[in-house]
């Protein structure tokens, strides 16, 4: 199984959040499951740590790039396509970012790793 990491998943990850499920844990640490972080997170994470409102992310932000490669993790660059896709989808899921990754997921055939159930409206594979 290919996994997309939703932002919080990923900061979840890598804060050793007990937010995040031992199911889901299991999952991301499963050498045998590719594990992408899109660049749509990343900018979402920059953008919310430079305004104040995700100071948990001070200790990877910096460098996400470097932060990913040193989990195994790959990333998930944003193409035309992709924002073609993000653009169409129906109004479900106002955030942009999450817009993204629902994109993303659809046209690379990845299982987002969420908690968000409005990911489902969207006919993506979500895993949690």
């Amino acid at each position: 199984m290919q996994l997309l990491l939703d932002t919080h998943t990923f900061i979840w990850w890598m804060t050793n959040d007990g937010a995040l499920p031992a199911t889901m844990r299991k999952a991301i640490a499963d050498e045998t499951n590719p594990v992408f972080l899109s660049a749509a997170s990343a900018w979402e994470m920059t953008i919310k740590h430079r305004t104040g409102k995700l100071p948990v992310v001070a200790g990877f932000i910096a460098d996400v790039p470097s932060a990913i490669e040193d989990q195994g993790f790959i990333e998930l660059p944003i193409s035309i396509l992709h924002g073609q896709m993000a653009g169409a989808l129906d109004g479900h899921h106002k955030d942009p970012f999450d817009r993204m990754l629902i994109a993303q997921a659809l046209a690379e055939d990845l299982t987002i790793a969420s908690n968000d159930t409005k990911f489902d409206a969207y006919g993506v594979k979500r895993l949690w």
